[in-house]
């Protein structure tokens, strides 16, 4: 595909939100109180999540998403500038409030999540009116599953009119367009709970999660890539299958690593690189995240080297 007047990569639709992380020792039980040990306020939200991450892998990205026309919103806008991700399409709504994430990590890395995210900070099909050049420009439209469905069909189609590559993030939910939206993505990414809503059954395994894979290429995906839970990530695709492990590091907060894992592998794909190498790519760039209170990335070029050096001695040239 070439887009040799595209000023953008890849666009990433989902959620965009402030991000209120602490950490303490142990969560208070009713009436309870303890210390925060450590606090931090970010730029967060899925979408927002998976793009400053693309950005530090060095794609050019764009965000579609909403939040509200408050004082959070302005500095959300300001740290997109900065983070090197193009705001232009997001939506300030009028007279709603930001989306707002709490997230709860105790001393074990165990995650408790408080989130304000009412319909009104979800993008609506009208919302997407004035994206439909772009969506079709780009090499690679991300579009994350928390979005309503009939949301992420349109942007979709509007994607395929320039043939760009569209990667699902998520299990579209049940209902007359999941079938539709499926046969228009290429890729199609889920964590272990949505695998098994996707399919509709336990997944014990990697192989058992290989053949869930397989069953969803049929869809007309080019390639499924399933969270196989401690043995790693499936990536199935035609006439190969792989799964990836995990990288053995100490885990402080899960939060993001999906999202950095997303960013990765789309990272890897726009790049040329197969399926096995891209999904090394993004088990590296989510050990890099699971390492850190938060979910917003931190994804150097240094520190994806020594991941993927302790995932199988391999490296990585961009």
């Amino acid at each position: 595909m070439s887009r040799t007047n595209a000023a953008l990569d890849v666009i990433a639709l989902g959620q965009i939100a402030r991000d209120l992380v602490v950490l303490v020792d142990d969560v208070p039980g009713p009436h309870g109180t303890t210390p925060v040990r450590e606090r931090r306020e970010l730029l967060g939200g899925k979408g927002a999540n998976q793009a400053v991450a693309m950005a530090q892998l060095g794609l050019r990205p764009g965000l579609v998403g909403v939040t509200g026309d408050d004082a959070v919103a302005g500095r959300l806008f300001e740290q997109l500038a900065c983070d090197g991700v193009d705001g232009t399409w997001v939506v300030r709504r009028p007279g709603v409030a930001t989306g707002l994430v709490v997230d709860v990590v105790d001393s074990r890395g165990s995650w408790h999540y408080l989130e304000d995210l009412p319909p009104e900070v979800l993008l609506g099909v009208t919302d997407l009116a004035g994206t439909a050049g772009v969506l079709a420009e780009v090499e690679t439209v991300v579009i994350q599953l928390q979005q309503p469905t009939e949301v992420a069909l349109a942007a979709a189609r509007m994607a395929r009119r320039g043939a760009a590559r569209v990667v699902l993030d998520g299990a579209p939910q049940q209902g007359p367009h999941r079938a539709l939206l499926l046969a228009e993505a290429d890729v199609l990414r889920a964590d272990h709970h949505e695998a098994e809503l996707l399919v509709g059954r336990p997944l014990s395994d990697a192989q058992d999660t290989v053949r869930a894979a397989q069953e969803l290429l049929g869809c007309g995906l080019g390639l499924v890539v399933l969270d196989a839970g401690h043995e790693g990530n499936v990536l199935v695709w035609e006439g190969g299958e792989v799964v990836v492990p995990l990288v053995d590091v100490v885990v402080v907060d899960t939060t993001g690593a999906g999202d950095a894992f997303v960013a990765g592998l789309v990272a890897g794909l726009a790049r040329g690189a197969g399926p096995e190498q891209a999904g090394r790519l993004a088990t590296a760039a989510a050990a890099l995240t699971v390492g850190r209170l938060g979910g917003r990335p931190h994804l150097t070029a240094v520190g994806l080297v020594e991941q993927l050096a302790r995932l199988d001695g391999r490296g990585w040239e961009p």
